[in-house]
């Protein structure tokens, strides 16, 4: 059985989107926020992504209160550094006491290892993906699917 019951994203291109393209290719059910007018760098989010819209278009609401409405975050990355959005989830978190993990590719560890040990020290059952647009870091999706599918794809039924 899986450990972790719900996704939560915000849908920007990259990590987001890919966190919610791995929820659904499994079942597993899903849900976040996201700016007013569905915003994301490619234009509005795709309908078959079941958000919600914040008021506001800016991004900040929307990573705010998808940090408040699951029970951690992981951040993932390809470069070691946080930078933008990513650093500003990673400060919500902490300003929200929610556990967060960062997860870099350029890290030498097993980050699929990393995130079980971090889900269960933190008995969590709702995890909100978050980490850099696809313009920022173009690999990250690929990245993203690849560290949940090696954490938990032995897990989905």
């Amino acid at each position: 059985m899986l450990s972790i019951e719900k996704i939560v994203s915000g849908g920007q291109t990259g990590a987001d989107r890919a966190g919610l393209d791995w929820a659904i290719a499994r079942g597993i059910p899903y849900e976040g926020w996201c700016p007013a007018e569905r915003r994301a760098e490619d234009g509005p989010i795709d309908g078959r992504y079941r958000l919600r819209e914040t008021p506001a278009t800016g991004y900040i609401t929307r990573t705010r209160w998808n940090v408040r409405d699951s029970d951690a975050t992981v951040i993932f990355s390809i470069a070691a550094e946080l930078t933008g959005g990513s650093r500003a989830t990673r400060r919500i978190a902490r300003n929200l006491n929610k556990p967060c993990l960062h997860l870099s590719k350029a890290a030498a560890d097993d980050p699929a290892q990393r995130l079980r040990e971090f889900v269960d020290e933190n008995f969590v059952a709702i995890l909100n993906i978050a980490g850099p647009r696809a313009s920022g870091e173009a690999n990250v999706a690929d990245f993203v699917m690849d560290v949940l599918d090696a954490a938990f794809g032995d897990q989905i039924s």
